[in-house]
């Protein structure tokens, strides 16, 4: 008996059909990318690899958060010069650089006389108070 032999084929790669960048898809990576999400995430959503994602998206990958900034702050800066004072407030703190916070100093001083140090260590702040507030009618 004589045995039938057959050559193995070898097995065929499968492969994905290469990616195409649709102007419906920018769109969407760019409007993702803005909102913060996370690459990986929108590649996950493309059902593309996060490689994919960074070769055919690029430049919606790198603009799209500042595009984003830039119109948010543009409708913040109509409504200040709109005359809305909070939006004038935000503006000044965040871009003016003003601040609200109270630097307060320690001298150890009242007015101009100078406090002795206490004769014992507190561990309440209102006893503490108490025993300046005493020291100060002495004063």
């Amino acid at each position: 008996m004589t045995k039938k032999t057959t050559k193995k084929q070898p097995a065929k790669k499968v492969t994905k059909p290469s990616h195409r960048a649709t102007k419906e898809r920018r769109e969407t990576v760019g409007a993702m990318s803005a909102y913060g999400i996370p690459q990986k995430e929108i590649a996950n959503c493309l059902e593309i690899d996060v490689k994919t994602l960074r070769k055919h998206y690029r430049e919606e990958l790198d603009t799209a958060q500042a595009k984003a900034n830039a119109a948010v702050a543009g409708k913040l800066y109509k409504k200040a010069m709109g005359g809305c004072t909070r939006s004038m407030i935000f503006w000044l703190k965040t871009r003016g650089r003003w601040s609200t916070k109270l630097e307060v100093e320690n001298t150890g001083l009242i007015g101009n006389v100078p406090l002795p140090p206490p004769d014992k260590e507190f561990k309440d702040p209102i006893e503490a108070a108490k025993y300046y507030k005493e020291m100060v009618k002495e004063l």
